[in-house]
């Protein structure tokens, strides 16, 4: 084995520097390929519960551990009609879906969501319609589901069978309005009015309402920036939230570059942080946006549109996107997370897109099993042991150049305290090839200490129906207490969960 690298991470733990909302571990069911139906839905699948939720998906996604979950988009949210999923299923109507060119039989509705929600204990975040509708569907939409009753569309959702309200905090405004192939496109100026508009009228059916407007698409838009400057000047005193979104992928085998994605997530955030504190300071408002991160992952986008749908297209719930990830594609999703915390202080929502077979952490098949994809181990281990307060920590180490990102750090960490004295870091080793040896200084007595590490001599290895297990994080015998802290030897390619008990 190469002779291994040598890196430290200085602790503070009395340097709290954010706290983490819960809900920056959010994940996103849209109606897409299979993540709805023969997904987390499927009547007829012997574990169908008596709603039609395979329990086995429903089992794994407690496991997984989302706090909220993103629907019904993305795209397919920009030309859908709310009120075709609700009331009877017998009645509710097959429709053309032009976003991802399938068709929608509207079997699983805004109903059978929040039985979804309720099911896992997640949070719902309800994206609205603004590509081909708008201001009043959006109304409307709200007090189907919210208003308690004795309005026509409150009590319209009793006859439909539920007599409580649903009570939504979190509405996004739209999606993606920014990209030209959004059903609805429209310019920032256009959508940030429209923006505006709706959410003063949905705040004055109910001041308490979250809402996110719509940021740029990606960072590569070529109006990243100037769009969020212009949607926040019409909206900066209306919404909480401005989105962002972001998807990864290894390009041209390399592999340096792609570990290093997280650099251009950081440089996302800190750029949408200084637009929204720009408009800010010049509406000479206090108020200061946050940033709801609610789509990322890794995608690999530029092979999607080869699939079946493309030659075949208009079928109902095709296998598209569905993505089969190894164990780099895992460090990198675990590297992403790791940036999402370190900027807990504006990121206040994040969405792992999507939840289950499209770009997921959960596969399926048709009358059969689901499993665990390599990505959703470091996802599990982030929302189980990342929260609490985010701590000031300083890392020293080797750094080396990539093509994409320029020089990066081949340590990517981050350190956690949790509410009964612990502290968790979590831990990237970029480097493919040695070993790190990683000194922390927690400052102060140490507890009981473990580790679990995700890597695999193979980093392409992956985990499939006939070998769901092949991937998944194992107890690392390398590490000890030592005289002011903790040392730990992480494997080349590497995400790591280091676990330090309150002495």
């Amino acid at each position: 084995m190469p002779e291994p690298l040598r890196a430290s991470l200085a602790i503070d733990p009395a340097a709290p520097v954010a706290d983490v909302d819960p809900r920056l571990f959010g994940a996103f069911v849209e109606h897409l390929g299979r993540c709805v139906y023969t997904g987390v839905y499927e009547p007829g699948h012997p574990t169908a519960d008596s709603d039609g939720l395979r329990t086995d998906v429903l089992d794994l996604i407690t496991e997984l551990g989302p706090t909220m979950l993103r629907y019904p988009g993305g795209n397919f949210v920009s030309g859908y009609d709310w009120e075709d999923g609700v009331g009877p299923k017998e009645s509710r109507p097959r429709r053309l879906d032009l976003a991802w060119r399938t068709i929608e039989t509207n079997q699983f509705g805004l109903a059978e969501f929040m039985r979804l929600c309720r099911a896992t204990g997640t949070e719902p975040m309800m994206a609205l319609n603004l590509g081909t509708r708008g201001l009043a569907e959006a109304i409307g939409l709200v007090e189907y589901s919210n208003f308690p009753g004795g309005t026509a569309r409150s009590d319209l959702r009793k006859a439909h069978g539920d007599a409580d309200p649903y009570g939504i905090r979190l509405w996004c405004l739209g999606n993606e309005l920014d990209g030209p192939w959004q059903i609805g496109r429209l310019s920032a100026d256009e959508y940030g009015r429209l923006a505006d508009r709706t959410a003063r009228a949905l705040k004055q059916l109910d001041p308490a309402l979250e809402l996110v407007a719509c940021g740029s698409s990606g960072r590569a838009m070529p109006t990243f920036g100037e769009w969020e400057a212009t949607v926040l000047e019409h909206t900066y005193e209306s919404v909480e939230f401005i989105s962002a979104h972001a998807y990864y992928e290894e390009t041209d085998g390399d592999v340096d570059s792609f570990l290093a994605s997280a650099a251009d997530m950081e440089s996302f955030i800190a750029g949408t942080v200084a637009t929204a504190d720009a408009v800010g300071a010049k509406l000479k408002s206090p108020k200061r946006i946050a940033i709801s991160f609610d789509e990322w992952n890794v995608w690999y986008s530029s092979t999607w549109h080869r699939e079946g749908v493309e030659a075949e297209p208009w079928q109902v719930a095709p296998r598209q996107l569905e993505d089969v990830y190894s164990v780099t594609d895992a460090v990198v999703v675990g590297s992403l997370l790791i940036t999402l915390l370190r900027n807990a202080e504006r990121v206040r929502a994040a969405c792992l897109a999507q939840l289950v077979n499209v770009i997921a952490p959960i596969m399926t098949e048709p009358s059969g099993p689901s499993w665990r994809q390599t990505i959703f181990h470091p996802f599990a281990e982030a929302s189980r042991y990342g929260r609490g307060r985010i701590l000031h920590a300083v890392a020293d180490g080797p750094a080396h150049d990539t093509a994409k990102h320029g020089t990066v750090p081949l340590l990517h960490s981050v350190a956690v305290a949790g509410d009964d004295g612990s502290t968790t870091v979590f831990a990237v080793n970029r480097d493919t090839s040695r070993p790190m040896n990683l000194r922390i200084d927690t400052r102060g007595p140490v507890g009981q200490v473990s580790c679990t590490t995700l890597a695999d001599p193979d980093r392409h290895a992956r985990n499939t129906r006939g070998e769901p297990d092949r991937v998944a994080p194992r107890e690392n015998k390398d590490i000890a207490i030592t005289d002011g802290g903790v040392d730990v030897l992480l494997p080349p390619l590497s995400w790591n969960t280091v676990r330090i008990a309150a002495a």
